[in-house]
């Protein structure tokens, strides 16, 4: 459980980052994070941040119309009764603050960087969502997360985000377009290790991750509202 309330945590602060990126306020209690105005795609509402989170918690700080979205993250709420369903269900998944293998993210002659720029950065964006997103990601996340890029041939094959302020390091938006997952994997892991602390996400398809030193903390749902 300690490892799912601190992949929670950083999770939430996350969310916040992003909607602070957009102008967007959110607000955090012992219970939940949420924001009262709606997030944008991908990021839910609220973010439960205890297991004792009731329906009202989250419920109370979101626009709960239609299109709202619930991070449960620790699959305890019901809110089928308020018109929610499960859009998917994944695993927080944990790893220990210990090196990465000798070698790993230098498979494939992929070379790994960090975004610094805004042209990068919509590269980036484009690689990471096959297009259509229009600026999901402003140039100013640049100041508060580590976006990562492997770059092969001059293109763009995989990437991730990593945030680095709290008691762990953030993995998020691990993907591959271009190479194979463990690829993208040992490249991401390579370059969150160094801080010395755990790291911390969560997946539907945990396999990719736990080949690279992760294991399952937990389960979470998503819901949305239709």
């Amino acid at each position: 459980m300690t490892h799912a309330l601190a992949a929670a945590r950083d999770n939430a602060a996350w969310c916040d980052t992003m909607c602070r990126a957009h102008g967007l306020t959110g607000r955090f209690t012992s219970l939940a994070w949420t924001s009262p105005c709606r997030t944008p795609p991908y990021y839910p509402d609220a973010v439960t941040l205890s297991p004792d989170a009731t329906e009202a918690d989250v419920l109370d700080g979101i626009d709960a119309g239609p299109g709202a979205s619930v991070k449960d993250s620790f699959a305890t709420l019901d809110l089928t009764p308020h018109g929610f369903h499960v859009l998917f269900e994944a695993q927080w998944i944990h790893r220990p603050p210990m090196p990465a293998p000798e070698g790993a993210g230098n498979a494939g002659e992929v070379v790994w960087r960090r975004v610094r720029t805004a042209p990068q950065l919509r590269a980036w964006e484009n690689a990471c969502f096959g297009g259509g997103t229009d600026g999901l990601f402003p140039p100013s996340l640049l100041e508060e997360v580590a976006i990562l890029y492997g770059r092969r041939d001059g293109e763009i094959v995989c990437g991730c985000v990593l945030t680095v302020g709290g008691e762990a390091v953030g993995v998020s938006n691990v993907f591959a377009n271009g190479c194979d997952d463990d690829t993208a994997w040992a490249g991401t892991v390579a370059r969150a290790t160094g801080s010395g602390r755990p790291l911390v996400g969560y997946e539907a398809d945990t396999a990719p991750a736990e080949r690279h030193g992760f294991t399952p903390a937990g389960p979470l749902r998503i819901w949305l509202r239709s």
